[in-house]
């Protein structure tokens, strides 16, 4: 599928800006730091318009830095709690204005963004730990969690089903539903589309996933549950959404998410998007597509917050 020139050009910058991360992470290039790695990721994800009057604030989430992005009409106490990806490793709040500014209008709800620790300073579980640590402030200052849903791609994605097992473990209060975008579910890797996507993903590798994993884990396997939540215990978890492109080397773990969350009578809902790339929702100023996946987990979010109201 060809994408038009706006689209193409910033696929073409987001994947340039991570081009010296595995140098950098392998000691090899000595010229740029991690952090100046970090901040011109951000830049480049922060381009994406902000959709929308929405208003952005720095806030404290129980000592853990956050961003609450809360638009012109709030229905009820809805909130959704929004975890960005980046592979543990980059990313931040402030490359998410426009796509959570975007799932703020279409719910009508607050929007929450944990700006966890990352790996290698903090590796594995300190992103999870810190994610989970901003959740409990959330329900601990008194939100109700039958109005909070969780969302978030790529590493995000996995942390969408993971924060929920760690909540359900601890006895917090579950949210009302989550949806997984693009999900970084399995880091060992091993579904057939890490291969036969290989090259038609305009912005993974399978080598560069692996040293990113390898990187965040640190000592830890690739199969620990809290990391690759194939793996995990997701009995009694509410209602997931899980989208991913069908571009994607991470296609077929995703699907494996899906049938491992139904298997275990978690209500799930799959979708598999045609020709689509890695987060293709970050895109939904320009691709309609974008919009449609946006206002589907929009949707589903709604309907699971509505279905614990009754």
């Amino acid at each position: 599928m060809a994408f038009n020139e706006i689209v193409t050009r910033r696929l073409e910058q987001w994947a340039n800006s991570l081009q010296d991360l595995g140098p950098v992470i392998l000691g090899q290039n000595k010229d740029v730091t991690i952090e100046e790695i970090r901040r011109s990721y951000i830049s480049k994800m922060a381009e994406h318009p902000v959709v929308g009057d929405v208003r952005v604030e720095t806030i404290d989430m129980g000592g853990i830095p956050g961003t609450l992005i809360t638009p012109e009409t709030v229905l009820g106490d809805r909130v959704l709690f929004y975890i960005h990806g980046g592979a543990y490793i980059v990313g931040g709040p402030g490359g998410y204005h426009g796509l959570a500014a975007a799932f703020a209008v279409s719910m009508k709800a607050r929007v929450y963004l944990p700006d966890y620790r990352l790996a290698p300073e903090n590796p594995f579980p300190v992103p999870i730990e810190d994610t989970f640590a901003a959740y409990r402030w959330l329900i601990d200052q008194g939100q109700d969690p039958r109005a909070v849903t969780f969302a978030g791609d790529s590493a995000g994605g996995a942390m969408v089903v993971s924060i929920m097992v760690m909540a359900r473990n601890a006895g917090v209060p579950l949210p009302a539903g989550g949806a997984a975008l693009s999900p970084w579910a399995n880091l060992e890797h091993t579904g057939p589309s890490m291969f036969n996507r290989e090259g038609l993903d305009p912005l993974n590798t399978k080598a560069g996933l692996d040293l990113m994993a390898r990187t965040f884990l640190g000592e830890a396997l690739p199969n620990s549950p809290e990391a690759s939540p194939v793996f995990a215990d997701v009995r009694g978890l509410p209602p997931i959404l899980v989208q991913i492109g069908e571009a994607e080397l991470m296609l077929s773990d995703a699907i494996r998410l899906a049938s491992h969350l139904g298997e275990n009578r978690v209500r799930v809902t799959l979708e598999v998007w045609p020709n689509m790339f890695h987060v293709w929702h970050m895109f939904q100023a320009e691709l309609a597509e974008g919009r449609e996946a946006i206002a589907n987990a929009a949707a589903f979010l709604g309907r699971a917050i509505d279905s614990t109201a009754k």
